[in-house]
């Protein structure tokens, strides 16, 4: 029970404080609740096929190919990549994660990992067809050009900053999920 309550905290401190509101402001509570259960049926509908994904992902591609197009030695390759593949995504940023953990899994090098969770933010093809068709060709291409240049600056620092060590302990963190 006691390891129940502490896997499970977060949530049911939620549910409570969210059963308060209700109780305490009908009004805001009810908007809460419903905002809560959108967000909840929303992931729901997205999580699912994500992890059949992952699975066929896992299953398919081997270890081999992974490392040598993502790993260590991949090189201006491995960025270009990363990048493609977190442009061409498609689903909420929440769904990048578990994608993330079977490329480090699988041995992706840690830069490529942070450029693809970062592409998948900031660079997705249909956000690009949406300000080119909205707000024009000048504006959609500076604002992707400057997404890039910043992935690949947060990239960078987060490789000189981080400690080999602490890059390892994610990457056994992942392992173990």
């Amino acid at each position: 029970m006691k390891k129940f309550l502490k896997r499970y905290a977060f949530p049911i401190v939620m549910a409570l404080a969210l059963g308060a509101l209700l109780i305490f402001n009908y009004e805001r509570g009810v908007v809460a609740s419903e905002k809560t259960f959108y967000t909840i049926k929303e992931m729901l509908f997205v999580i699912p096929p994500i992890f059949v994904l992952l699975g066929l992902l896992d299953v398919w591609v081997p270890r081999e190919t992974m490392v040598r197009f993502l790993g260590e030695g991949s090189g201006i390759k491995g960025v270009l990549i990363a990048i493609l593949i977190g442009s061409a995504a498609a689903g909420p940023l929440y769904a990048a994660f578990p994608v993330a953990a079977v490329f480090m899994k699988k041995g992706a090098k840690f830069s490529n990992i942070v450029l693809f969770i970062g592409a998948w933010s900031t660079t997705k093809i249909p956000m690009v067809a949406f300000e080119l068709a909205s707000l024009g060709p000048k504006f959609a291409f500076v604002r992707l050009g400057l997404s890039l240049v910043g992935i690949c600056i947060i990239a960078l620092i987060m490789h000189l900053v981080m400690k080999r060590n602490e890059v390892e302990q994610i990457y056994i963190k992942v392992r173990d999920l």
